[in-house]
């Protein structure tokens, strides 16, 4: 019971502010006693509202309080404290799971204040006291709170470790430096911190300079950002204004034709109609005049026939029909011949200047140089699907898989006319433009060209100028049985490096680098070019006759 009492008593003077045992007592008008600091602290905060209250009750006062010390109680605490009375500690006070606890306190431990370097161990404020108060502790090095000082400790000697050999970057006890550390090169650890100390200093002052740097640098692409979408953004909206327009003066062109051809229309039904009128009359008129001459020839009266003969065999004047049959009808075929011609001119021109257009697109440089890519998987983010244009192959040359396969036959295919096909060389182009990033595989078989070319390259005939590699329109690796040459500007260059069926193609347009790979378990670079693309390129293949079997090629689906 007297343990109950002295608890009553800590609970009873201590402060419902701080929670310790009240400093400087003053109680305020609703009967309750707090710290003068913490209750003043409190009202403090209070001020900017004008009322003040009581932490504990929450009675309020109009006017702040006059604060008197408690004399009587603070005569009171004092003698209670000569007994040993002391406050009760708060729950946060004490060590939980994550913090450090202290080494002395034997029943519920308290959180360390600090740990002791030359006593290993942990104290909370109360035994912490006399490394503040004996000149015997006052030289051990405090520091803040470390759950890991048996780390201090040799393993070995069970000797704090004072020293740090730089032979072997460890630290060490002294008994370590006579014993197994002896003639190496030994410092205290004191001045070997010291020594990393500026390092640190000096890392650190780096690290902040590239901080610095790279915050400019996210600014400036931040700045990049805004001023490529601001840029886009204008650029579409011209783009969409310019084709609209475009779109308005064919539909105008349209209207006009209509409204032309409508009225021709009406003028030609209208003279067609005024003939068919005339026709339609003297044919009434000669009807008639037939059942007279019928009715006529049927007198039998001499007399009478020869005195109405001569009224009624006169004819009248024939309608001019011979326009009908001497020149051929004439209608609107040749007008939609004239359309048809201009549509065909719209398409040559958008076709041409398209690829001016989308490799002005694709040449909007920022101010970002990304690495090229490394392995198979970075290279696979720039794949893309491609397929062979059937209006470019060669009639020795048989498609399949959907476009992707390209065989070479002794047969020719049965392919219409058209000026893009290769007429000589068994060749055949994609039908997709490359721009940007690009990567694409080969699987081949016999002697294969895998190639890329502008699309301007000559179609027809046996020449150079139609050649993959042989001419400054076109790039080639080719792919024999058993060694790869590099082909451009009828320049052949041996290349070195294992002899496989796939070759992985790698394009950065803008870069002006063309990169030929041999695909197996790793990437291995068989040629790299590295020039300036002023067109559009497509991927092409020529697959060679050989005597060996079937030459073939087919662009690998990577997605």
């Amino acid at each position: 019971m007297a343990q109950k009492g002295v608890q009553l008593d800590q609970e009873t003077f201590s402060c419902s502010v701080c929670l310790d045992l009240l400093k400087d007592p003053v109680t305020i008008p609703c009967g309750h006693s707090y710290c003068m600091n913490c209750i003043n602290g409190f009202w403090d905060e209070e001020d900017r509202k004008k009322i003040y209250s009581c932490p504990q009750c929450r009675q309020t006062f109009t006017a702040r309080p006059v604060l008197v010390k408690n004399t009587m109680l603070a005569v009171l605490l004092e003698e209670l404290k000569k007994t040993g009375l002391q406050a009760a500690p708060a729950d946060h006070c004490y060590a939980g799971p994550e913090d450090v606890a202290c080494d002395v306190c034997t029943e519920r431990k308290m959180k360390a204040f600090k740990s002791c370097l030359e006593c290993l161990a942990s104290y909370c404020e109360k035994h912490l006291q006399p490394h503040y108060d004996s000149l015997t502790f006052k030289k051990h090095k405090l520091v803040e709170p470390c759950k890991k000082l048996q780390e201090n400790i040799c393993s070995r000697h069970d000797e704090v470790m004072k020293m740090f050999c730089r032979t072997d970057q460890q630290s060490i006890c002294y008994l370590c430096s006579v014993d197994e550390h002896k003639g190496h090169n030994m410092v205290s650890a004191a001045a070997e911190r010291t020594e990393r100390q500026r390092e640190l200093e000096v890392s650190r002052q780096n690290i902040q300079q590239r901080i610095q740097d790279r915050e400019k640098d996210v600014k400036l692409l931040q700045q990049e950002v805004e001023a490529i979408n601001q840029s886009a953004d204008q650029t579409v909206e011209h783009s969409e204004k310019i084709f609209t327009e475009l779109i308005h003066l064919i539909q105008k062109r349209s209207s006009d034709v209509k409204q032309q051809i409508r009225s021709q229309q009406e003028t030609e039904v209208s003279r067609v109609k005024e003939l068919e009128e005339k026709l339609e009359q003297e044919i009434t008129e000669l009807k008639r005049k037939d059942a007279e001459l019928k009715q006529l020839s049927h007198t039998e009266d001499h007399i009478q026939f020869l005195h109405n003969y001569p009224s009624l065999s006169a004819l009248s004047e024939s309608t001019d029909s011979s326009s009908i049959n001497i020149r051929p009808l004439s209608y609107f075929e040749d007008v939609t011949a004239a359309v048809s011609e201009v549509r065909d001119k719209l398409q040559d021109i958008l076709r041409e200047e398209w690829t001016n257009i989308s490799l002005t697109v694709t040449e909007v440089d920022v101010l970002l140089s990304q690495p090229g890519p490394k392995t198979r998987a970075e290279f696979l983010k720039y794949s893309c699907e491609i397929t062979l244009d059937p209006n470019t192959a060669n009639t020795y040359l048989l498609l399949s898989e959907e476009n992707r396969k390209a065989t070479v036959m002794n047969q020719q295919q049965s392919y219409s006319d058209h000026p893009d096909r290769f007429t000589g060389w068994s060749q055949v182009l994609s039908g997709e433009s490359l721009t940007g990033r690009c990567y694409w595989e080969v699987e081949s078989g016999g002697n294969v060209y895998v190639a890329v070319a502008y699309n301007t390259i000559n179609r027809a005939g046996w020449d150079n100028e139609c050649a993959f590699g042989r001419n400054d329109k076109s790039w080639a690796l080719n792919c024999n049985k058993n060694s790869y040459t590099f082909c451009h500007n009828n320049i052949q260059t041996p290349v070195s490096g294992p002899r496989s069926s796939r070759v992985g193609v790698y394009l950065d347009h803008r870069a002006g680098i063309l990169s030929f790979y041999d695909v197996s378990e790793t990437m291995t670079l068989l040629h790299r070019v590295q020039t300036t693309f002023t067109q559009l390129l497509y991927a092409g293949l020529w697959c060679r006759h050989s005597h060996e079997g079937d030459t073939k090629a087919e662009f690998i689906k990577l997605k």
